[in-house]
């Protein structure tokens, strides 16, 4: 018996869509939506009857009735910090989605809300997979030099983590007999490692290197100079971090086939600067290393920009002395939704409830 799941993950300005047979696609769509229009809303959470629309409308296009889902995945937002794998989607988490409680606003997060929605009217069972917030670190991982401030991974979990489930298959082995690390790199680069299937540290898009379009860390005395000399509003200094940075910075595109252009017509500045891009890279995968004692099976690079020989050479050339490389292009976000709600349903894994928040900040599972 196959089993029809919708997968969806909202962006910025787009809502994608996947409906799938199994693990299937039927279709993909990618609904763009006016910048003009999402800038109406006062909050994230508000847009949901207006993306809703639009998915109702492209399902009934393509002749499907919301009562023939098996189930329905969301990909998971910026949850307080949680674990990896699959929670069902609850009136709780989307009171917390809604209210921000202790999270940032993210179009990922309208993913569960969208979901919960849509079982309404559907009758199954709605499910994230892999937040983007999940991965609880050790104490010791945690900590930072301000006390007020605690260490959370933020990472591209969802295709990091199937991309290392999908290795593990290839060489015939448990994703739980691994140690692994991984580097995602596209828009922005985030890192993380597994310890025995069990996310262990990560490095967020604003802890470690530089991208295509984000600042990624810098000598902090420096950055509060920068805020100040040049009278930055908090707004100012979040947008150069996310989408003013990297590659854009640098020379003036976010677009890794631009800079490639420039490196072939000669242009030795873009050629340094994709040099650093990697070699910050390659630094941030080796400190993945002291995680796990340096006792690792495989280095997995994925993301769009791994599509790059130029970029996964480099990296490669002084990375592969820690364990093998293996290059996984590409970005698999629907795919991966549909795969861990299929899991799910037919009870090879078992979901999980978000019930609270800790004093710490962390989310409380049942």
């Amino acid at each position: 018996m196959s089993h029809l799941i919708l997968a969806i993950n909202p962006g910025s300005t787009s809502t994608k869509i996947g409906l799938f047979k199994d693990e299937v696609p039927v279709f993909t769509k990618t609904i763009e939506h006016d910048h003009a229009e999402i800038q109406k809303f006062p909050t994230i959470s508000s847009q949901k009857d207006f993306r809703l629309g639009f998915v109702l409308e492209i399902l009934e296009a393509e002749g499907i009735n919301v009562q023939d889902l098996a189930g329905i995945v969301g990909i998971g937002g910026l949850l307080p910090p949680i674990e990896t794998g699959g929670y069902r989607v609850t009136a709780k988490m989307v009171d917390i989605l809604t209210n921000e409680v202790g999270i940032a606003a993210h179009a990922s997060n309208l993913g569960a809300i969208l979901a919960y929605l849509l079982v309404q009217r559907a009758g199954c069972q709605a499910f994230i997979y892999d937040a983007v917030s999940a991965g609880i670190l050790p104490d010791v991982a945690r900590m930072t030099g301000f006390p007020e401030i605690k260490r959370r991974s933020l990472s591209h979990t969802l295709n990091s983590r199937a991309q290392s489930i999908q290795y593990a298959k290839s060489i015939n082995k448990g994703f739980d007999e691994l140690n692994l690390i991984i580097a995602h790199i596209g828009g922005g680069v985030s890192l993380s490692v597994y310890e025995k299937g069990r996310l262990v540290d990560s490095v967020g898009d604003d802890l470690g290197p530089f991208s295509s379009e984000r600042s990624g860390t810098a000598p902090l005395m420096e950055f509060v100079d920068f805020i100040f000399d040049n009278n930055m509003t908090k707004k100012d200094a979040q947008r150069r971090i996310r989408g003013g940075g990297g590659l854009k910075a640098h020379l003036g595109t976010a677009s890794m086939k631009d800079a490639q252009d420039m490196i072939d017509a000669g242009n030795n500045h873009a050629r340094l600067v994709v040099e650093a891009m990697c070699y910050g890279i390659s630094k941030a995968v080796a400190t993945m290393a002291v995680a796990i004692k340096g006792r690792c099976d495989a280095i997995i690079l994925t993301g769009g920009i791994t599509r790059s020989a130029l970029v996964t050479g480099l990296i490669t050339e002084r990375v592969e002395f820690i364990a093998p490389v293996v290059i996984m292009p590409g970005e698999y976000e629907l795919e991966a939704l549909a795969a861990g709600c299929l899991r799910i349903i037919t009870g090879q894994e078992k979901a999980k409830v978000l019930v609270g928040v800790d004093e710490e900040g962390i989310g409380v599972t049942e």
